[in-house]
């Protein structure tokens, strides 16, 4: 089964491979369901075609994958022209929402990378 260009995996519950779609999360796609009335424990190859159709029409009522990816591309690219602090967070690639830096923010920054005492060290000949 394919919605949007994406496949949704065929050996999990209806319910969690739905959320194989960028801006489907398992509310989301629980919801559809239930508006549907469709069993979540479903597998998408159970599914009958009125169902997929129902499934991928109702999907594609929101905006998801490159539409949204796009939005949210904007959203940022918006704060970094306003100049604002939660923008020059995003293009220093830092936390942008207080969290701390001193330790942990490992997501944005990356692997840690350890720094030397700044000396370097007397070989020995």
């Amino acid at each position: 089964m394919r919605i949007s260009g994406i496949t949704i995996p065929d050996e999990k519950h209806i319910a969690y491979a739905l959320t194989a779609v960028y801006g489907i999360g398992l509310r989301r796609s629980m919801e559809i369901l239930d508006g549907l009335s469709i069993p979540h424990t479903k597998k998408p190859t159970e599914l009958t075609t009125e169902e997929e159709n129902a499934i991928r029409e109702k999907i594609e009522s929101f905006t998801i994958e490159g539409e949204l990816k796009r939005q949210v591309a904007g959203n940022i690219k918006r704060l970094k022209d306003i100049d604002s602090y939660r923008g020059s967070r995003h293009a220093k690639r830092l936390p942008a929402r207080g969290q701390r830096t001193k330790t942990n923010a490992r997501t944005l920054k990356g692997a840690k990378k350890t720094m030397g005492s700044g000396r370097r060290k007397v070989e020995k000949t």
